[in-house]
Formats: structure tokens, sequence, C-alpha cells
């Protein structure tokens, strides 16, 4: 009988220490309480997942992918007009060049750029009314008219284009624009968009991808893709300034594809909406 007493007392004591065990560790199987408690913070962390992925697409839904480009092309760009002195820096392994220029915009139909210097260059002119663009060489006064085939060669061995100087795309209403995401370029926050041509579009380039900045909607960076997908070249804008009563990049550097070569426009001064007459953007005015 002692010995079974004190098998009977050890047995409650087992009985006490898993009891007393039980409580520190809740059980879900056994204890409901318990369970409970240890579900609700995995639930409440699967919910707060879900919340915040799901706000993602609100997020980039809510973001207008037409108006990001809209905005920033009108920061850049005058709504009716433009006018602008700037410096164009080449250089290439072998050559620096350097020219000045003054431009002029009308809509997005009609656009003339004037050579100031250097002497040798002065006076030639590039004009831009409707879907065509003639250029015109002082040294021999003859006007040529720039055919569309040739849109995409350098201008004045830039590696800008003709299509670059004179042509002011429409581009929201030349291509279907989708949001991709965000990225930074020079240490800002941008939205990054993309951008292919719509059937039929009187366009050069196969795809866009262009940058916003998020902060004031000014562009950052374009790069430029053939009908095949390959980048031919990069332009990024830097140097941010207030100029013609609005903040501007005043820097624009082209860069060819594997970065070789490059030509800077430098912003001297700006205005924008200003009255340009009529009688600039036409053929007598090109040749006078």
């Amino acid at each position: 009988m002692k010995r079974t007493t004190r098998q009977m007392s050890a047995s409650q004591d087992n009985l006490t220490t898993s009891a007393e065990h039980s409580t520190d560790r809740p059980s879900i199987s056994k204890n409901r309480r318990g369970r409970r408690t240890f579900a609700r913070p995995i639930l409440f962390a699967v919910l707060n997942l879900l919340t915040i992925y799901s706000l993602i697409p609100a997020v980039c839904q809510a973001q207008d992918p037409r108006q990001i480009i809209q905005r920033a092309e009108d920061a850049i760009k005058g709504k009716t007009s433009s006018y602008s002195v700037m410096e164009m820096i080449i250089r290439t392994p072998d050559y620096t060049r350097t020219m000045t220029m003054e431009s002029w915009t009308s809509g997005t139909s009609k656009a003339l750029v004037k050579i100031l210097s250097p002497v040798r260059e002065a006076g030639n002119r590039t004009l831009k009314l409707g879907n065509d663009i003639w250029m015109y060489l002082r040294n021999t006064e003859t006007t040529i008219r720039i055919p569309p085939s040739m849109m995409l060669q350098s201008w004045n061995g830039s590696d800008y284009t003709y299509d670059d100087m004179v042509r002011e795309e429409t581009l929201t209403k030349d291509y279907d624009i989708t949001l991709v995401g965000s990225e930074k370029i020079a240490g800002v926050d941008c939205w990054k968009l993309r951008l292919i041509p719509k059937p039929n579009a009187p366009v050069v380039w196969g795809k866009l991808l262009y940058w916003v900045r998020k902060a004031d909607d000014l562009p950052a960076q374009v790069e430029y893709f053939d009908e095949r997908g390959k980048l031919m070249r990069t332009m990024v804008m830097s140097d941010f300034k207030k100029m013609g009563g609005r903040m501007i990049p005043t820097l624009w550097t082209m860069y060819n594809s594997d970065k070789t070569h490059s030509t800077e426009i430098k912003m001297e001064r700006a205005s924008f909406d200003k009255r340009i007459p009529g009688s600039i953007f036409s053929l007598r005015e090109l040749e006078r």
C-alpha cells in the first residue's frame, strides 16, 4: 500500500508539472483560448499583407500614364509657342565642335532653327511646316527639302536628328503609353513609362522608355529603340533651373548606343507662349 501511495503521489506530481507547462505554451489542439491567442497575430499579419498588396495596383491605376507624359511635355514646351537660345557641343573621340543657335516653335506643326555661330555655318536654317522639312545653306544659297527617309540622319554632325530638331511629336497622340513602374534617375524618384507607336503613326522609333520625375513632373531620361527593339540612343536631362518663368532641364545630353559620342544642348535663354509672327515660319524667311 505504501508503494502504491508513493506511485500515486508521483503521478499527481507529474500531472501538476504537465499542467504547469501547458499553461506556459498554449496548445492549439487542447486550449481554445490559447489557439485564438496564437492565431490572432498571424491573421492580422496576413490581412496587413493583403491590404498592402491590394493598394499597389490602386496606386498605379491612380496615375494616368497619358497625363504623366502630357504634364512632362507641357513643362518643357509652350502651349502655343516657344523661343530659345542654346549652345550645342558635339563630342566625339576625334573632335569637339560648338555651335550656338536660336529656335522658334509654334504649336506642333511649325518650327525654325537658325545657326548663329561658328561663322562658316552662321545663317544656315532648318524649317518645319506641317510634315515638310527644309534646310537652307547660306554659303551656297540653296534650299534642300529633307525627305522622310532622312529624318533619322544626323543634324549637322550631332547625335540629334532632323526629327529631333524641328519635329514636335504629340506623344499622347502617336503612342500607346503604359506605366511600367518606378525607378530612380540621378537619385530622384521617377515614373517609368513605355511608349509603343500606334498603327500608322508618323513616328520613327519602335519604342520609347520615358522617365518622369515624380516631384515636379519634369522629364529625366528617354531611351530610343528601333523597330527591332535595339537601344539606339539615350537622352539625359539635367541641370534643372528656372527659366522663362518655369522650372526646366537646361542641359540635354544625347548619347549614342555605346556612349562613344555625345551631344549636349545647353539652354541659355528661353521664353514660352509669347507672340511669334507667323512670317517667321515661311520659305521666304528661311532664305532671307
